[in-house]
């Protein structure tokens, strides 16, 4: 089995922002390579939200893919079966696309008029960087986050596989992150935007969480769809229907689709769609990170989350 526990002593090599592609903007560090600074700036200065408009936000590797595929498919589901769902053909990504790494490095001004609504969007931005006609609008945004430990784990699998650098450690990548510098970072800070915003606008900004669809994801599904305004009807309940999308769009399931075992993605960086699925399982960081580490990241978690209602087990 690939396992590599660190207790990350403090000799452990760094790798510094810059040659991560990483630009701090606005308070964030920003993977600039793949979300230049222009397109975030376009978006933010020209992207005009409907009330209808539903946003799918989150860090990398938070269950970004997963969600996506429940939220297209339960807006969806009156127009398509699962026997013929995009979804069969196209990967998550694809069918829901990111403003900043794809609607506005195309464009710095797109047309949008013409996607019918409810329109679906993504992003991986921090609450404060978004649009704010956004932040002014009843639109709705589901944000998922994920325990920190298994986000690293798995973002470092996913880097090393993007870019090919099977010589980059677990604990560099762990080191990004306990200073804040890694994706669309700091962790804490851009949790933390989403979950005040939950509480603030509860009817418009849910907060998810990866372990607990994990854990009951019928129910978090009929949750999903209540507020997302397409709730499930008594007589799909009886019928199965959501229990036939939780099976659908689960990680397995997913992860056995043709066309996300052979397919790519065609945008910025060429890689496979079956490095978005790689293990989906809750706790794996154990494999890689020590109690040390694991406490000393939780210690840095606790001071930043202070005075907070967040919490992370």
């Amino acid at each position: 089995m690939e396992s590599k526990k660190s207790s990350l002593a403090s000799s452990t090599p760094n790798i510094s922002p810059s040659a991560s592609g990483l630009t701090q903007c606005q308070g964030f560090w920003i993977p600039s390579r793949i979300a230049p600074i222009s397109s975030i700036i376009s978006f933010q200065k020209y992207f005009q939200v409907l009330d209808e408009d539903i946003i799918v936000a989150s860090k990398p590797k938070a269950g970004t893919t997963w969600l996506k595929a429940l939220v297209f498919t339960i807006v969806n589901r009156h127009f398509y079966t699962l026997s013929n769902t995009p979804l069969n053909s196209a990967n998550p990504h694809h069918l829901i696309s990111h403003f900043e790494v794809n609607i506005y490095r195309e464009s710095p001004n797109p047309d949008l008029s013409n996607i019918p609504s409810p329109r679906l969007f993504a992003t991986h931005l921090p609450y404060p960087m978004l649009a704010d006609s956004i932040k002014r609008s009843y639109c709705r945004i589901v944000y998922i986050t994920r325990n920190p430990f298994d986000i690293v784990v798995s973002f470092w699998h996913f880097l090393r596989g993007v870019h090919n650098l099977p010589d980059w450690s677990v604990e560099d990548c762990f080191e990004m992150f306990c200073r804040g510098e890694e994706g669309y970072g700091p962790f804490w800070d851009h949790a933390l935007g989403y979950w005040n915003m939950s509480l603030e606008k509860p009817s418009n900004v849910l907060f998810l969480r990866y372990e607990e669809m994990k854990e009951d994801p019928v129910a978090q599904t009929k949750k999903l769809a209540e507020f997302l305004g397409f709730p499930f009807s008594m007589e799909e309940e009886k019928t199965g229907v959501v229990n036939q999308i939780v099976d659908f769009c689960s990680f397995n399931n997913l992860k056995d689709l043709e066309v996300n075992k052979t397919g790519k993605m065609a945008e910025i960086i060429l890689h496979s769609n079956k490095l978005y699925f790689r293990s989906g399982k809750v706790g794996d960081y154990v494999n890689y990170l020590t109690p040390t580490a694991v406490e000393r990241f939780n210690n840095i978690l606790e001071e930043k989350l202070s005075g907070s209602s967040l919490t992370f087990k």
